[in-house]
């Protein structure tokens, strides 16, 4: 068995990869179909990152996400069904069907808020650590960034200010090599995200985001640190996003081989699949299984919220600032 995992810590990170798969390969279909109001950004390619750090991460903690933040919320233990009907408009969604895919949000799962503008869910997790701080609580806060965002001074007051004033903060960022359609290569001036980090005074690995072993030891040292009350951290994860920007985005900015070849070589399932198989440590009827029972639960899921009733009328103004 590996040296820090236990078996029933290697399935349950392999059940965190694949339902978050699956429930965004169902998003996809539904997108597809039509059903889906609005755009969706998926995060197939990048389900490592979000089990590996969520699988530190107790009931408490808080983290706020992005734009393409299905998969954190999953991973955080945000109900599945509760999602896919918020995405899908519907009055039982997780925050009554007016969210939507961008702004999905579950206080009671730790999930402050997701946010549609680049680099603006930074602070919201700063502000969180330093309340944790007042407060004399053990949670931390996780703020999940692109590497789009990494360019935001947003993101960059709140390194400074996460650093400055020691706070239980971990910044996790997705290095998915594009902000929306533009190659990060081609606006960032250094190639090494994470010694720009450290610049504003703070630890950051940098890791292949496609290897959860990688990610999940990235995550426990970090995690580690913040709890005992050494300040923050960050992650800088190389992920690949096997779908475009958003569903139905041409990606004609990408080269043509670039997402087959990542789907050969850099696949977070199949290398994390091979590599326990061939270890010895799982049995692939057992990965199957578990495979298979995700792909249930989101077609379950999807169907619900394909018979759940649309938001009344009256809900219009609710919730909103000035409400009436």
């Amino acid at each position: 068995m590996n040296d820090t995992l236990a078996q029933e810590d290697l399935l349950g990170l392999w059940r965190t990869m694949v339902r978050i798969r699956a429930f965004e390969e169902c998003v996809q279909a539904e997108a597809r179909a039509g059903r889906v109001p609005g755009h969706v950004h998926l995060s197939l390619g990048q389900e490592a990152v979000a089990a590996g750090v969520s699988f530190h991460l107790e009931r408490d903690d808080v983290i706020t996400t992005t734009h393409r933040g299905h998969g954190h919320a999953i991973a955080k233990g945000v109900d599945a069904t509760a999602m896919m009907a918020e995405i899908l408009g519907r009055a039982n969604g997780c925050c009554g069907g007016k969210g939507g895919s961008m702004h999905i949000a579950d206080a009671e799962h730790g999930l402050l808020s997701a946010n549609g503008i680049v680099g603006a869910n930074a602070p919201l997790a700063v502000g969180a650590a330093l309340s944790a701080r007042q407060l004399g609580e053990r949670r931390i806060a996780v703020a999940w960034i692109g590497d789009g965002a990494s360019n935001q001074g947003a993101v960059f007051e709140s390194l400074n200010l996460a650093a400055a004033f020691a706070l239980p903060c971990l910044f996790v960022i997705e290095d998915n090599g594009y902000g929306e359609y533009t190659p990060r290569a081609s606006v960032t001036g250094t190639d090494d995200l994470a010694a720009r980090i450290r610049g504003f005074g703070l630890p950051a690995s940098h890791i292949d985001g496609s290897d959860i072993f990688a990610v999940e030891a990235a995550a426990r040292t970090a995690i580690a640190r913040i709890r005992e009350g050494e300040g923050p951290a960050a992650i800088v994860a190389e992920v690949v996003r096997f779908s475009g920007h958003f569903e139905g985005d041409t990606q004609t900015y990408r080269p043509s081989e670039e997402v087959a070849a990542a789907r050969r070589e850099r696949d977070p399932l199949s290398r994390f699949r091979r590599r326990v198989l061939e270890a010895g440590w799982l049995d692939a009827a057992t990965l199957d299984a578990i495979a298979a029972a995700a792909r249930n639960e989101m077609a379950a899921a999807a169907m619900a919220a394909h018979e759940a009733p649309s938001p009344p009328a009256e809900t219009l103004l609710r919730d909103v600032s000035g409400e009436v």
